[in-house]
Protein backbone atom coordinates (compact mmCIF):
# COMPACT_ATOMS: atom_id res chain seq x y z
CA UNK A 1 0.00 0.00 0.00
CA UNK A 2 1.34 3.41 -1.00
CA UNK A 3 0.55 6.61 0.88
CA UNK A 4 0.98 9.81 -1.14
CA UNK A 5 1.24 13.06 0.85
CA UNK A 6 0.73 16.28 -1.07
CA UNK A 7 1.09 19.60 0.73
CA UNK A 8 1.35 17.98 4.16
CA UNK A 9 3.60 15.71 6.21
CA UNK A 10 1.01 14.20 8.59
CA UNK A 11 2.56 10.76 8.11
CA UNK A 12 2.38 9.45 11.68
CA UNK A 13 -1.29 10.11 12.35
CA UNK A 14 -2.59 9.25 8.88
CA UNK A 15 -0.59 6.05 8.63
CA UNK A 16 -2.10 5.14 12.00
CA UNK A 17 -5.58 5.60 10.53
CA UNK A 18 -4.68 3.40 7.52
CA UNK A 19 -3.49 0.61 9.84
CA UNK A 20 -7.01 0.42 11.28
CA UNK A 21 -8.11 -0.96 7.92
CA UNK A 22 -4.92 -2.63 6.63
CA UNK A 23 -3.10 -4.02 9.68
CA UNK A 24 0.31 -5.69 9.90
CA UNK A 25 1.54 -4.19 6.64
CA UNK A 26 4.42 -1.90 5.71
CA UNK A 27 3.56 1.23 3.72
CA UNK A 28 5.45 3.04 0.97
CA UNK A 29 5.50 6.83 1.40
CA UNK A 30 5.65 9.42 -1.38
CA UNK A 31 5.80 13.19 -0.84
CA UNK A 32 4.84 15.54 -3.68
CA UNK A 33 3.53 19.05 -4.24
CA UNK A 34 1.25 17.97 -7.08
CA UNK A 35 -1.73 15.74 -7.67
CA UNK A 36 -0.57 12.17 -8.09
CA UNK A 37 -1.73 8.61 -8.64
CA UNK A 38 0.07 5.29 -8.78
CA UNK A 39 -0.60 1.68 -9.69
CA UNK A 40 -1.93 -0.79 -7.14
CA UNK A 41 -3.52 0.16 -3.83
CA UNK A 42 -2.85 3.69 -2.68
CA UNK A 43 -4.20 6.68 -0.76
CA UNK A 44 -3.65 10.21 -2.02
CA UNK A 45 -3.87 12.73 0.83
CA UNK A 46 -3.73 16.37 -0.21
CA UNK A 47 -3.74 19.76 1.46
CA UNK A 48 -3.87 22.68 -0.95
CA UNK A 49 -3.48 26.02 0.83
CA UNK A 50 -4.86 29.12 -0.91
CA UNK A 51 -5.08 32.70 0.34
CA UNK A 52 -8.60 32.47 1.76
CA UNK A 53 -9.43 28.78 1.86
CA UNK A 54 -7.65 25.46 2.10
CA UNK A 55 -8.80 22.32 0.30
CA UNK A 56 -8.43 19.02 2.17
CA UNK A 57 -8.81 16.03 -0.10
CA UNK A 58 -8.47 12.24 0.16
CA UNK A 59 -8.68 9.72 -2.67
CA UNK A 60 -8.25 5.99 -1.96
CA UNK A 61 -7.98 3.06 -4.35
CA UNK A 62 -8.21 -0.47 -2.89
CA UNK A 63 -8.58 -3.66 -4.94
CA UNK A 64 -9.72 -1.68 -7.96
CA UNK A 65 -12.41 0.27 -6.07
CA UNK A 66 -12.05 3.96 -5.30
CA UNK A 67 -13.54 6.57 -2.95
CA UNK A 68 -12.78 10.25 -2.57
CA UNK A 69 -13.85 12.90 -0.06
CA UNK A 70 -13.04 16.59 0.32
CA UNK A 71 -13.63 19.49 2.72
CA UNK A 72 -12.72 23.16 2.61
CA UNK A 73 -11.78 25.33 5.63
CA UNK A 74 -10.65 28.97 6.03
CA UNK A 75 -6.87 29.29 5.77
CA UNK A 76 -6.80 31.46 8.90
CA UNK A 77 -8.43 28.72 11.05
CA UNK A 78 -7.11 28.62 14.61
CA UNK A 79 -4.63 25.77 15.26
CA UNK A 80 -4.50 25.37 11.50
CA UNK A 81 -2.17 22.34 11.21
CA UNK A 82 -3.96 20.40 13.96
CA UNK A 83 -7.34 21.10 12.37
CA UNK A 84 -6.09 20.01 8.93
CA UNK A 85 -4.66 16.78 10.36
CA UNK A 86 -7.92 16.03 12.18
CA UNK A 87 -10.10 16.61 9.10
CA UNK A 88 -7.82 14.59 6.81
CA UNK A 89 -7.93 11.75 9.36
CA UNK A 90 -11.73 11.85 9.33
CA UNK A 91 -11.89 11.93 5.52
CA UNK A 92 -9.44 9.04 5.24
CA UNK A 93 -11.33 7.06 7.87
CA UNK A 94 -14.66 7.51 6.07
CA UNK A 95 -13.22 6.66 2.66
CA UNK A 96 -11.53 3.49 3.93
CA UNK A 97 -14.65 2.44 5.86
CA UNK A 98 -16.61 2.68 2.61
CA UNK A 99 -14.03 0.69 0.64
CA UNK A 100 -13.28 -2.06 3.17
CA UNK A 101 -16.47 -2.36 5.22
CA UNK A 102 -14.32 -2.32 8.37
CA UNK A 103 -16.00 -0.48 11.25
CA UNK A 104 -13.22 0.65 13.57
CA UNK A 105 -14.92 1.23 16.91
CA UNK A 106 -12.29 3.61 18.29
CA UNK A 107 -12.76 5.90 15.30
CA UNK A 108 -9.70 7.97 14.44
CA UNK A 109 -8.18 7.67 17.91
CA UNK A 110 -5.03 5.76 17.06
CA UNK A 111 -2.96 6.41 20.18
CA UNK A 112 -1.95 3.95 22.87
CA UNK A 113 -3.86 5.69 25.67
CA UNK A 114 -7.44 6.64 24.76
CA UNK A 115 -8.41 7.04 28.44
CA UNK A 116 -5.78 9.74 28.78
CA UNK A 117 -7.85 11.76 26.29
CA UNK A 118 -10.97 11.22 28.41
CA UNK A 119 -9.11 12.29 31.57
CA UNK A 120 -8.01 15.43 29.73
CA UNK A 121 -11.62 16.25 28.80
CA UNK A 122 -12.69 15.69 32.41
CA UNK A 123 -9.94 18.06 33.61
CA UNK A 124 -11.38 20.70 31.24
CA UNK A 125 -14.63 20.53 33.20
CA UNK A 126 -16.65 18.65 30.59
CA UNK A 127 -19.74 16.72 31.66
CA UNK A 128 -20.27 13.08 30.69
CA UNK A 129 -22.60 14.06 27.84
CA UNK A 130 -20.08 16.62 26.52
CA UNK A 131 -17.30 14.02 26.62
CA UNK A 132 -19.43 11.51 24.71
CA UNK A 133 -20.38 14.19 22.19
CA UNK A 134 -16.71 15.08 21.61
CA UNK A 135 -15.58 11.47 21.25
CA UNK A 136 -18.43 10.46 18.94
CA UNK A 137 -18.64 13.53 16.72
CA UNK A 138 -15.02 14.73 16.55
CA UNK A 139 -13.24 11.38 16.75
CA UNK A 140 -15.95 8.99 15.42
CA UNK A 141 -15.72 6.71 18.50
CA UNK A 142 -18.57 4.19 18.89
CA UNK A 143 -20.96 4.44 21.84
CA UNK A 144 -19.70 1.19 23.38
CA UNK A 145 -16.07 2.37 23.37
CA UNK A 146 -17.16 5.70 24.87
CA UNK A 147 -18.75 3.67 27.66
CA UNK A 148 -15.64 1.58 28.38
CA UNK A 149 -13.30 4.59 28.24
CA UNK A 150 -15.51 6.67 30.53
CA UNK A 151 -15.99 3.82 33.05
CA UNK A 152 -12.22 3.33 33.13
CA UNK A 153 -11.62 7.03 33.75
CA UNK A 154 -14.18 7.05 36.56
CA UNK A 155 -12.50 4.07 38.23
CA UNK A 156 -9.15 5.83 38.01
CA UNK A 157 -10.38 9.18 39.32
CA UNK A 158 -10.06 8.58 43.07
CA UNK A 159 -6.80 6.66 42.67
CA UNK A 160 -5.21 9.49 40.68
CA UNK A 161 -6.37 12.07 43.24
CA UNK A 162 -4.58 10.19 46.03
CA UNK A 163 -1.24 10.09 44.19
CA UNK A 164 1.44 11.85 46.24
CA UNK A 165 4.06 14.16 44.76
CA UNK A 166 7.70 13.02 44.68
CA UNK A 167 6.83 9.35 44.56
CA UNK A 168 7.97 6.84 41.97
CA UNK A 169 7.43 3.25 40.92
CA UNK A 170 10.19 0.72 40.29
CA UNK A 171 10.18 -1.74 37.39
CA UNK A 172 12.61 -4.68 37.39
CA UNK A 173 13.05 -6.41 34.02
CA UNK A 174 13.62 -10.17 33.92
CA UNK A 175 13.82 -10.84 30.16
CA UNK A 176 13.81 -14.64 30.32
CA UNK A 177 11.05 -17.17 29.68
CA UNK A 178 10.82 -20.98 29.64
CA UNK A 179 9.94 -20.71 25.91
CA UNK A 180 9.02 -17.85 23.60
CA UNK A 181 5.30 -17.56 22.74
CA UNK A 182 4.48 -17.14 19.05
CA UNK A 183 2.76 -13.76 19.57
CA UNK A 184 5.53 -12.27 21.73
CA UNK A 185 7.76 -9.37 20.65
CA UNK A 186 9.07 -8.44 24.09
CA UNK A 187 12.76 -8.61 24.90
CA UNK A 188 12.51 -12.13 26.29
CA UNK A 189 14.73 -15.09 25.58
CA UNK A 190 14.51 -18.78 26.29
CA UNK A 191 16.19 -19.40 29.63
CA UNK A 192 17.75 -22.57 28.23
CA UNK A 193 19.49 -20.63 25.45
CA UNK A 194 21.07 -17.98 27.66
CA UNK A 195 22.08 -19.80 30.84
CA UNK A 196 25.60 -18.44 30.61
CA UNK A 197 24.36 -14.81 30.65
CA UNK A 198 22.18 -15.09 33.72
CA UNK A 199 24.71 -15.06 36.62
CA UNK A 200 26.37 -11.88 35.33
CA UNK A 201 22.96 -10.37 34.53
CA UNK A 202 21.74 -10.93 38.10
CA UNK A 203 24.94 -9.43 39.57
CA UNK A 204 24.72 -6.37 37.31
CA UNK A 205 21.03 -5.89 38.03
CA UNK A 206 21.79 -5.90 41.77
CA UNK A 207 24.44 -3.24 41.13
CA UNK A 208 21.96 -1.16 39.12
CA UNK A 209 19.41 -1.48 41.95
CA UNK A 210 21.93 -0.20 44.49
CA UNK A 211 23.19 2.64 42.28
CA UNK A 212 19.67 3.82 41.44
CA UNK A 213 18.62 3.69 45.10
CA UNK A 214 21.49 6.02 46.03
CA UNK A 215 20.27 8.52 43.42
CA UNK A 216 16.61 8.54 44.46
CA UNK A 217 17.51 8.71 48.13
CA UNK A 218 19.63 11.80 47.43
CA UNK A 219 16.73 13.40 45.53
CA UNK A 220 14.20 12.49 48.21
CA UNK A 221 11.90 10.37 46.05
CA UNK A 222 9.66 7.89 47.88
CA UNK A 223 9.06 4.39 46.51
CA UNK A 224 5.34 3.74 45.92
CA UNK A 225 5.04 0.49 43.91
CA UNK A 226 7.37 -2.29 42.75
CA UNK A 227 6.81 -4.39 39.63
CA UNK A 228 8.90 -7.40 38.56
CA UNK A 229 8.07 -8.02 34.90
CA UNK A 230 9.54 -9.62 31.85
CA UNK A 231 9.71 -12.12 30.40
CA UNK A 232 8.79 -14.36 33.27
CA UNK A 233 10.53 -13.46 36.55
CA UNK A 234 9.63 -16.83 38.07
CA UNK A 235 11.59 -18.54 35.28
CA UNK A 236 14.59 -17.72 37.48
CA UNK A 237 15.55 -20.07 40.26
CA UNK A 238 14.19 -19.36 43.72
CA UNK A 239 17.68 -18.35 44.89
CA UNK A 240 18.32 -15.86 42.07
CA UNK A 241 14.92 -14.23 42.32
CA UNK A 242 15.31 -13.98 46.10
CA UNK A 243 18.71 -12.31 45.60
CA UNK A 244 17.10 -9.59 43.46
CA UNK A 245 14.22 -9.03 45.86
CA UNK A 246 16.72 -8.81 48.75
CA UNK A 247 18.66 -6.18 46.79
CA UNK A 248 15.49 -4.11 46.37
CA UNK A 249 14.46 -4.28 50.04
CA UNK A 250 17.98 -3.57 51.34
CA UNK A 251 18.57 -0.64 48.94
CA UNK A 252 15.25 1.23 48.98
CA UNK A 253 13.05 2.50 51.77
CA UNK A 254 10.12 0.08 51.55
CA UNK A 255 8.02 1.69 54.29
CA UNK A 256 5.78 3.55 51.83
CA UNK A 257 5.32 0.75 49.28
CA UNK A 258 1.60 0.22 48.62
CA UNK A 259 1.84 -2.49 45.96
CA UNK A 260 4.47 -5.10 45.06
CA UNK A 261 3.77 -7.14 41.92
CA UNK A 262 5.65 -10.13 40.54
CA UNK A 263 4.69 -11.66 37.21
CA UNK A 264 4.58 -15.45 37.54
CA UNK A 265 3.09 -15.49 34.07
CA UNK A 266 3.89 -19.07 33.18
CA UNK A 267 2.18 -21.63 35.44
CA UNK A 268 4.96 -24.11 34.69
CA UNK A 269 7.42 -21.88 36.61
CA UNK A 270 5.42 -21.81 39.86
CA UNK A 271 6.25 -23.89 42.91
CA UNK A 272 5.08 -23.76 46.51
CA UNK A 273 8.63 -22.83 47.60
CA UNK A 274 8.86 -19.91 45.14
CA UNK A 275 5.48 -18.55 46.22
CA UNK A 276 6.47 -18.66 49.90
CA UNK A 277 9.71 -16.86 49.07
CA UNK A 278 7.85 -14.15 47.10
CA UNK A 279 5.47 -13.53 49.96
CA UNK A 280 8.28 -13.39 52.56
CA UNK A 281 10.06 -10.81 50.41
CA UNK A 282 7.08 -8.47 50.28
CA UNK A 283 5.13 -9.42 47.15
CA UNK A 284 1.46 -8.46 47.56
CA UNK A 285 0.21 -8.98 44.01
CA UNK A 286 0.90 -11.91 41.69
CA UNK A 287 0.14 -12.49 38.00
CA UNK A 288 -0.57 -16.08 36.90
CA UNK A 289 -1.41 -15.97 33.22
CA UNK A 290 -3.07 -18.79 31.27
CA UNK A 291 -3.76 -16.74 28.06
CA UNK A 292 -6.31 -19.47 27.26
CA UNK A 293 -7.93 -22.45 28.99
CA UNK A 294 -7.94 -24.33 25.68
CA UNK A 295 -5.05 -26.83 25.56
CA UNK A 296 -4.89 -26.92 21.76
CA UNK A 297 -4.56 -23.12 21.67
CA UNK A 298 -1.83 -23.21 24.31
CA UNK A 299 0.09 -25.72 22.22
CA UNK A 300 -0.36 -23.65 19.06
CA UNK A 301 1.15 -20.53 20.64
CA UNK A 302 4.11 -22.35 22.19
CA UNK A 303 3.04 -22.46 25.84
CA UNK A 304 4.45 -25.56 27.56
CA UNK A 305 1.67 -25.94 30.13
CA UNK A 306 -1.93 -27.13 30.18
CA UNK A 307 -5.12 -25.49 31.43
CA UNK A 308 -5.08 -27.86 34.43
CA UNK A 309 -1.54 -26.77 35.32
CA UNK A 310 -2.75 -23.18 35.30
CA UNK A 311 -5.72 -23.99 37.55
CA UNK A 312 -3.48 -25.86 39.99
CA UNK A 313 -0.93 -23.02 40.03
CA UNK A 314 -3.64 -20.39 40.46
CA UNK A 315 -5.15 -22.19 43.45
CA UNK A 316 -1.70 -22.62 44.97
CA UNK A 317 -1.09 -18.87 44.62
CA UNK A 318 -4.52 -17.96 45.99
CA UNK A 319 -3.98 -20.22 49.01
CA UNK A 320 -0.55 -18.70 49.71
CA UNK A 321 -2.30 -15.50 50.74
CA UNK A 322 -1.29 -12.78 48.30
CA UNK A 323 -3.52 -9.74 48.56
CA UNK A 324 -4.37 -9.83 44.87
CA UNK A 325 -3.97 -12.32 42.00
CA UNK A 326 -4.17 -11.25 38.36
CA UNK A 327 -4.81 -13.49 35.36
CA UNK A 328 -4.28 -12.57 31.68
CA UNK A 329 -6.12 -13.92 28.64
CA UNK A 330 -5.87 -13.03 24.94
CA UNK A 331 -8.75 -12.71 22.49
CA UNK A 332 -8.08 -13.80 18.90
CA UNK A 333 -5.35 -16.39 19.43
CA UNK A 334 -4.76 -18.87 16.57
CA UNK A 335 -7.02 -21.88 16.87
CA UNK A 336 -9.32 -20.24 19.40
CA UNK A 337 -13.05 -19.98 18.70
CA UNK A 338 -15.78 -17.83 20.15
CA UNK A 339 -17.13 -20.81 22.11
CA UNK A 340 -13.76 -21.84 23.55
CA UNK A 341 -12.95 -18.22 24.43
CA UNK A 342 -16.28 -17.97 26.27
CA UNK A 343 -15.30 -21.08 28.21
CA UNK A 344 -11.99 -19.42 29.17
CA UNK A 345 -13.74 -16.27 30.42
CA UNK A 346 -16.35 -18.23 32.36
CA UNK A 347 -13.68 -20.52 33.81
CA UNK A 348 -11.65 -17.58 35.13
CA UNK A 349 -14.68 -15.84 36.60
CA UNK A 350 -15.54 -19.07 38.42
CA UNK A 351 -12.06 -19.06 40.00
CA UNK A 352 -12.62 -15.48 41.18
CA UNK A 353 -9.24 -13.72 40.78
CA UNK A 354 -9.13 -10.10 41.94
CA UNK A 355 -7.88 -8.95 38.48
CA UNK A 356 -8.59 -10.30 34.99
CA UNK A 357 -6.80 -8.62 32.09
CA UNK A 358 -8.32 -9.17 28.64
CA UNK A 359 -5.81 -8.58 25.88
CA UNK A 360 -6.51 -8.53 22.15
CA UNK A 361 -3.98 -10.26 19.93
CA UNK A 362 -1.56 -7.85 18.29
CA UNK A 363 0.38 -9.20 15.32
CA UNK A 364 3.78 -7.61 15.85
CA UNK A 365 6.58 -7.51 13.32
CA UNK A 366 9.10 -9.12 15.70
CA UNK A 367 6.78 -11.99 16.64
CA UNK A 368 6.95 -15.46 15.04
CA UNK A 369 3.22 -15.26 14.41
CA UNK A 370 3.81 -12.44 11.91
CA UNK A 371 5.79 -14.81 9.70
CA UNK A 372 3.40 -17.76 10.02
CA UNK A 373 1.38 -19.18 7.12
CA UNK A 374 -1.93 -18.70 8.95
CA UNK A 375 -1.48 -14.97 9.60
CA UNK A 376 -4.17 -14.06 7.07
CA UNK A 377 -6.77 -16.32 8.75
CA UNK A 378 -5.86 -14.89 12.17
CA UNK A 379 -6.59 -11.37 10.89
CA UNK A 380 -10.16 -12.55 10.21
CA UNK A 381 -10.60 -13.94 13.73
CA UNK A 382 -13.76 -12.77 15.53
CA UNK A 383 -11.83 -11.07 18.30
CA UNK A 384 -14.46 -8.30 18.58
CA UNK A 385 -17.18 -10.73 19.61
CA UNK A 386 -14.79 -12.32 22.11
CA UNK A 387 -13.93 -8.97 23.71
CA UNK A 388 -17.62 -7.97 23.82
CA UNK A 389 -18.50 -11.22 25.61
CA UNK A 390 -15.68 -10.78 28.13
CA UNK A 391 -16.75 -7.19 28.89
CA UNK A 392 -20.39 -8.20 29.36
CA UNK A 393 -19.61 -11.15 31.66
CA UNK A 394 -17.04 -9.26 33.73
CA UNK A 395 -19.40 -6.33 34.33
CA UNK A 396 -22.14 -8.76 35.35
CA UNK A 397 -19.71 -10.45 37.74
CA UNK A 398 -18.77 -7.27 39.61
CA UNK A 399 -15.52 -6.38 37.85
CA UNK A 400 -14.84 -2.84 36.63
CA UNK A 401 -12.37 -1.60 33.97
CA UNK A 402 -9.51 0.30 35.57
CA UNK A 403 -6.85 0.64 32.87
CA UNK A 404 -6.89 0.38 29.12
CA UNK A 405 -4.31 0.62 26.37
CA UNK A 406 -3.85 -0.20 22.73
CA UNK A 407 -1.02 -1.49 20.55
CA UNK A 408 -0.20 -1.36 16.87
CA UNK A 409 -1.70 -4.00 14.62
CA UNK A 410 -4.30 -5.17 17.11
CA UNK A 411 -7.08 -7.29 15.67
CA UNK A 412 -10.13 -5.17 14.75
CA UNK A 413 -8.54 -2.01 16.21
CA UNK A 414 -9.44 -3.22 19.71
CA UNK A 415 -7.71 -2.82 23.06
CA UNK A 416 -6.34 -4.41 26.23
CA UNK A 417 -8.46 -3.87 29.33
CA UNK A 418 -7.56 -4.50 32.94
CA UNK A 419 -10.61 -5.50 35.01
CA UNK A 420 -10.65 -5.53 38.80
CA UNK A 421 -12.96 -6.14 41.69
CA UNK A 422 -13.50 -2.80 43.48
CA UNK A 423 -10.52 -1.96 45.67
CA UNK A 424 -8.11 -4.29 43.86
CA UNK A 425 -7.03 -2.04 40.99
CA UNK A 426 -3.29 -2.18 40.22
CA UNK A 427 -1.75 1.21 40.99
CA UNK A 428 1.30 0.55 38.82
CA UNK A 429 -0.78 -0.26 35.74
CA UNK A 430 -2.75 2.98 36.07
CA UNK A 431 0.36 5.09 36.64
CA UNK A 432 2.28 3.75 33.66
CA UNK A 433 -0.68 3.95 31.26
CA UNK A 434 -1.73 7.47 32.23
CA UNK A 435 1.89 8.70 32.56
CA UNK A 436 1.25 10.45 35.87
CA UNK A 437 4.12 9.09 37.96
CA UNK A 438 7.82 8.55 37.36
CA UNK A 439 8.58 4.91 36.55
CA UNK A 440 12.24 3.96 37.01
CA UNK A 441 13.03 0.82 35.00
CA UNK A 442 16.02 -1.40 35.69
CA UNK A 443 17.39 -4.31 33.68
CA UNK A 444 17.64 -5.14 29.98
CA UNK A 445 14.97 -3.46 27.85
CA UNK A 446 13.97 -1.15 30.70
CA UNK A 447 12.54 2.23 29.71
CA UNK A 448 12.49 4.82 32.50
CA UNK A 449 9.84 7.55 32.29
CA UNK A 450 10.55 10.68 34.29
CA UNK A 451 7.34 12.67 34.82
CA UNK A 452 6.99 16.32 35.82
CA UNK A 453 3.26 17.05 35.80
CA UNK A 454 3.67 20.66 36.94
CA UNK A 455 5.71 21.59 33.88
CA UNK A 456 4.21 18.95 31.55
CA UNK A 457 7.57 17.31 30.99
CA UNK A 458 8.25 13.65 30.25
CA UNK A 459 11.72 12.30 29.57
CA UNK A 460 12.87 8.75 28.89
CA UNK A 461 16.04 6.86 29.73
CA UNK A 462 16.58 3.63 27.82
CA UNK A 463 18.60 0.68 29.05
CA UNK A 464 20.31 -1.59 26.57
CA UNK A 465 17.74 -3.86 25.01
CA UNK A 466 19.20 -7.36 25.21
CA UNK A 467 20.88 -9.11 28.18
CA UNK A 468 24.14 -9.55 26.25
CA UNK A 469 24.32 -5.79 25.50
CA UNK A 470 23.23 -4.98 29.04
CA UNK A 471 26.12 -6.99 30.49
CA UNK A 472 28.68 -5.81 27.93
CA UNK A 473 27.97 -2.08 28.24
CA UNK A 474 26.80 -2.05 31.85
CA UNK A 475 29.01 0.78 33.16
CA UNK A 476 28.06 3.04 30.24
CA UNK A 477 24.39 2.26 30.78
CA UNK A 478 24.71 2.98 34.50
CA UNK A 479 25.90 6.50 33.69
CA UNK A 480 22.56 7.17 31.97
CA UNK A 481 20.83 6.85 35.33
CA UNK A 482 22.46 10.15 36.37
CA UNK A 483 19.84 11.83 34.18
CA UNK A 484 17.35 11.10 36.98
CA UNK A 485 19.16 13.53 39.27
CA UNK A 486 19.51 16.10 36.48
CA UNK A 487 15.79 15.90 35.68
CA UNK A 488 14.72 16.56 39.25
CA UNK A 489 17.31 19.34 39.67
CA UNK A 490 15.69 21.11 36.70
CA UNK A 491 12.24 20.46 38.18
CA UNK A 492 13.19 22.24 41.38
Amino acid sequence: MTLIFSGNDFKYELEGVMKLFIPAQLFTHIYTDRAAKCSGDYAFIRRRICRKHTLLYVYCSVNGNAAGLAERIPSDTENFDNKCELILSILLFKAMTKLTGVKAKWGIITGVRPVKRVNSLISQGMSKSQIYDTLQNEYLVSAEKCDIAYMTAMTQENIIKKLSDKTFSLYISIPFCPTRCSYCSFVSQSIENCKSLIPEYIDNLCREIGYTASLVNKIGLKLDTVYFGGGTPTALSEQRLSKLMDAVSSSFDMSGVREYTVEAGRPDTITHEKLDMLKRNGCTRLSVNPQSLNDSVLEAIGRKHTAKQFTDSYRLAANTGFGSVNTDIIAGLPGDTYESFKATVDGLIALGPENITVHTLSIKRAARLNQSDNKRSILKNNAGEMVDYASKRLLESGYRPYYLYRQKNMLENLENIGWAKPGFESLYNIYIMEEIQTIIALGAGGSTKLVDLDNRRLERIFNYKFPLEYNKHFDLMLERKNKIEEFYAEKE
